[in-house]
């Protein structure tokens, strides 16, 4: 191929023609030949006369230089001619395919893949070895294998959502020559210098790098009674604005989006801030933060404890009487409480209305019967009832005989003090915290001591119900659960008259750990340590959340250093008495872009498109040759005439055709086949996605072919055979219905099909989404319910929940309970109900919208269940025996309710209107 600028040719050689066009110019001029010149006195008989026709005696120069161009545009058209060709270079000898693969990679992942496979074809063309390695792994010296091998392997790669150290890289490369190609994230990365020059020491090295700016939200707090929030980017450059969707549960238990935040970016800043301001019921529910638009775990920010500001109410059993302020029994409570929480006073009564968090009951003896019934009831729903000791407590009867429903112990007359009866001989320190304990590895300050507390009964159980006690082991701190709830009774005042614990750090530290407050600023090594964290969620690369599964927990002190990595994910990590969320962009986290030395060729993830230009070039010529004929005819005097016109007019609109055809057949391979659209709309036809498995694509024609059986024996509908669609290629409105089993390896569809797709489900349409995993991706732990949620990310699905007992899906035919297939017992997933949805009276149902759910996904192998061959014989085993046979029958009504549902809507749910329409028609 010669290149000229943006433009090469495939048979450069034919270009020689354009030499010959000065001959061509030479000839023209010679045709007609000059007329000879004599004189004729004759001649003058015919002077005044007009000719009808007329004739030039030369050829217009204007009319030699269109003729030229267009012999000019055919030899340019023949010679090949490619805009933006790829020019390739060709390599020898291994190659080496280096990925960063953090989270920065993952906004633009299926890009770089597509970079990476090209590379792996073209080694593979070229007979060269190749290696692939993802430098956030642990460094092992990569093998070189054939292109083939890397060619299914580069599929389920997928960023991670750590930082890696390039440093150990470069000791663990391969010896000898090799290429190397690195498709770098953009961000300066430690080691990253040393990693260089380890691989310019072995060959060339080509660099790719995407454009596009990482972005990155640092974890939320709280600060000046709002939520703060910061997001970063790199490179600066002009004024941008990005929105953060704040994202928790609604009160019906449906995630969605529940505030939303503008960060404007200043130009050449590399950092935006903004301030929430929420409600501290919306503030509660807030689960995470994230940028929107964009997928990854950088993106993201998970929320913890220190973000939900607890409601507590403090309550005093002196409140009445005149003191000084640091006598107060609730004075050190609110300094500990109130820059991390929101403080209630009033009765217990009123306190109890607002569905406070915690209860702080100081010196509090007696309740009444209605009080203590209130408080049952609230312990029930998860509160924490929090006493404290106290003159009034001692002097007391309460829980002495039997033990009190709202106290941990029964608790002995009169107590312990300095110089009393049951004497101290000196102030008593403080143990240590056991194990089992929620104060345990807080360290003990030696001056904090105790004068007097109420002592507990020696009972069976006091030895388990006591979290803390003093150094000659008595208790100090019980706690009993109640309910869904637990009481807890610290045995000493919550001033300093019996103790100088409320003086003391601990006893702030003490709070948290019972989860009485919430602390804005990152946990710090001593609040985390002595614990074993267990992830309940993780974040994968692309900000997704799944299921810790079987991630094992992490000491307090490795999760305080907050440094992702594959020993530590981010994700949200559960101790005894609170969450704390681990990011993948911490708060001092800076975004640093890398550069690299000018010797290293940069190039971007995306280049453009080949397109061949030998049409245009032919239409071009065509063209001019329309355009000469016409000044042929204008210049010979045949184009005034009405014959000249009419054939000037003809001889136009076929050259328009005509070179309208062969643009066309540049662009499209031939016409469109209306075969396909006929056939799909002659009936009612059931259609599956076809994926890269024959085998699985097979399962999904017979299954669908026996669904179609059971629906011509069962009901009116009468199917016709399933058909098999390109969702790249066909047209998707013809059918209501789509099967699209989901495989591991499947290719992402493109831009323009998930348009289609999008338009599908906003226009009636319904896909049944099958990982044929037996209910495993519920938690995103198989191949197949990783590759759903790719597939599924770019779609418009709205929020989903398991199907109710009460979903139209449960009656469109059949009275169903289970939804089996080849498995059972997996999870569905159907288009959550309405927030507002709500049971009529005396009607079974709730008042649903009169939609269609636009997906249900499960993985239960629906079509292995319904499959049958061509004589109608099942296909494939289900179960054993007469249960499996039972198992595939449930298979089938499900299927049925499917098809009915699509086809006929919410009809069944149309009965909870009954109430109201008779009410309107008796009006």
């Amino acid at each position: 191929m010669w290149i000229v600028g943006p433009v090469g040719f495939t048979a450069p050689w034919l270009l020689l023609g354009l030499v010959l066009l000065p001959v061509l110019w030479l000839l023209l001029r010679a045709v007609p030949p000059a007329p000879i010149r004599r004189r004729f006195p004759g001649v003058a008989l015919l002077l005044g006369l007009t000719d009808d026709e007329t004739e030039t005696d030369k050829t217009p120069w204007w009319l030699l230089l269109l003729r030229m161009l267009a012999v000019a545009a055919a030899i340019l058209a023949f010679a090949g001619p490619v805009l933006n060709p790829q020019v390739r270079e060709p390599g020898s000898g291994p190659l080496l395919i280096l990925v960063d693969g953090t989270w920065a990679d993952a906004r633009d992942w299926p890009r770089r893949m597509d970079r990476a496979k090209a590379l792996v074809e073209e080694a593979g063309r070229d007979g060269r070895p190749v290696a692939v390695v993802r430098l956030t792994d642990r460094p092992e010296t990569p093998a070189f294998q054939s292109a083939g091998a890397w060619e299914g392997r580069l599929t389920g790669l997928a960023p991670h959502p750590w930082m890696p150290d390039l440093g150990p890289w470069a000791g663990a490369l391969p010896e000898g020559r090799f290429q190397s190609f690195w498709l770098s994230d953009g961000l300066d990365h430690p080691g990253r210098d040393a990693l260089l020059s380890a691989l310019e020491s072995r060959g060339a090295v080509t660099l790719f790098q995407s454009p596009r700016p990482v972005l990155a939200l640092r974890p939320a707090g709280f600060a000046d009674g709002a939520v703060q929030l910061s997001a970063l980017r790199t490179p600066a450059g002009d004024p941008v604005s990005v929105d953060v969707s704040a994202r928790g549960l609604d009160p019906a238990g449906i995630e969605r989006e529940l505030a939303r935040a503008t960060l404007e970016f200043g130009m050449g800043s590399g950092e935006a801030a903004a301030a929430l301001s929420l409600p501290p019921e919306l503030r509660n529910r807030i689960s995470r933060f994230e940028i929107a638009g964009v997928r990854s775990a950088g993106a993201v920010s998970l929320t913890d404890d220190s973000l939900k500001r607890r409601k507590v109410a403090l309550i005093a059993g002196r409140e009445g009487r005149e003191q000084l302020q640091l006598l107060s029994a609730t004075h050190y409570l609110r300094q500990a409480l109130e820059p991390v929480a929101d403080l209630i006073d009033g009765s217990l009564q009123d306190v109890l209305l607002a569905s406070p968090d915690v209860i702080v009951l100081a010196d509090v003896a007696r309740l009444t019967q209605t009080e203590q019934d209130g408080i049952l009831d609230w312990l029930d729903g998860g509160g924490l009832l929090l006493r404290f000791a106290g003159p009034q407590l001692a002097s007391s009867d309460v829980s002495r005989l039997s033990e009190d429903p709202l106290l941990p112990v029964r608790l002995r007359e009169g107590g312990r003090t300095v110089g009393g009866a049951m004497s101290w001989g000196e102030p008593k320190t403080l143990a240590g915290f056991p194990e089992g304990s929620p104060f345990h590895g807080l360290p003990i300050p030696p001056e904090v001591s105790v004068t007097a507390q109420v002592l507990a009964q020696p009972d069976p159980d006091l030895a388990e119900r006591t979290i803390a006690s003093l150094s000659d082991g008595t208790p100090l701190v019980t706690r009993k659960p109640v309910g869904q709830g637990q009481v807890v009774l610290v045995h000493v005042t919550a001033n300093a008259e019996w103790s100088s614990l409320p003086l003391s750090g601990l006893f702030v530290q003490m709070l948290e750990r019972l989860a009485v407050s919430t602390r804005p600023a990152a946990p710090e090594a001593a609040d985390l340590a002595g614990q074993v964290w267990a992830p309940e969620v993780v974040l994968d690369g692309f900000g997704a959340l799944r299921d810790a599964g079987e991630v094992a927990g992490v000491p307090g002190e490795v999760l305080a250093e907050g440094e992702p990595g594959p020993e530590l994910l981010p994700g949200l990590y559960a101790g005894a008495d609170r969450r704390v969320a681990l990011n993948a962009v911490g708060p001092e986290t800076e975004l640093v872009a890398a550069t690299w030395p000018d010797r290293i060729p940069v190039e971007g993830l995306e280049t453009a498109e080949e397109q061949a230009l030998k049409g245009a070039f032919l239409a071009g010529a065509l063209a001019l040759l329309l355009v000469d004929v016409l000044a042929a005819l204008f210049v010979s005097g045949r184009l005034g005439t009405r014959i000249g016109a009419m054939r000037a007019a003809a001889l136009v609109a076929a050259c328009l055709a005509l070179a309208a055809g062969e643009a066309r057949a540049q662009q499209d391979p031939g016409p469109a086949d209306d075969s396909f659209a006929i056939e799909s709309t002659s009936a009612v036809h059931l259609a599956y996605v076809e994926t890269d498995d024959s085998e699985v694509n097979r399962v999904a024609e017979a299954g669908l072919r026996g669904l179609g059986l059971r629906l011509r024996e069962r009901t009116s509908v009468e199917p016709g055979a399933p058909m098999a669609l390109d969702i790249e290629r066909d047209e998707l409105a013809f059918f209501p219905f789509l099967y699209w089993p989901v495989t591991a390896s499947q290719p992402m569809p493109s831009a323009a099909a998930y348009g289609k797709l999008n338009d599908y489900l906003r226009t009636g349409g319904m896909i049944l989404f099958d990982t044929r995993d037996a209910g495993s991706s519920a938690g995103g732990s198989t191949p197949e319910s990783r590759r759903l949620q790719q597939l599924a990310a770019p779609l418009d699905i709205p929020p989903l929940e398991t199907i109710p007992q009460d979903h139209v899906l449960t009656r469109t035919f059949y009275l169903l309970q289970d939804f089996p297939g080849r498995y059972q017992n997996a999870p569905v997933w159907v288009e959550a109900a309405p927030p507002d949805a709500q049971q009529a009276e005396g009607m079974p149902f709730r008042n649903l919208n009169d939609g269609v759910t636009p997906v249900v996904i499960g993985g239960n192998d629906w079509a292995s269940a319904w499959a049958v061959d061509e004589r109608g014989m099942e296909l494939l085993p289900v179960g054993r025996g007469y249960a499996g046979e039972r198992q595939r029958e449930i298979a089938w009504r499900f299927g049925i309710n499917l098809v009915m549902h699509v086809l006929t809507g919410n009809y069944k749910s149309d009965q909870v209107h009954v109430p109201a329409l008779l009410e309107r028609l008796g009006q």
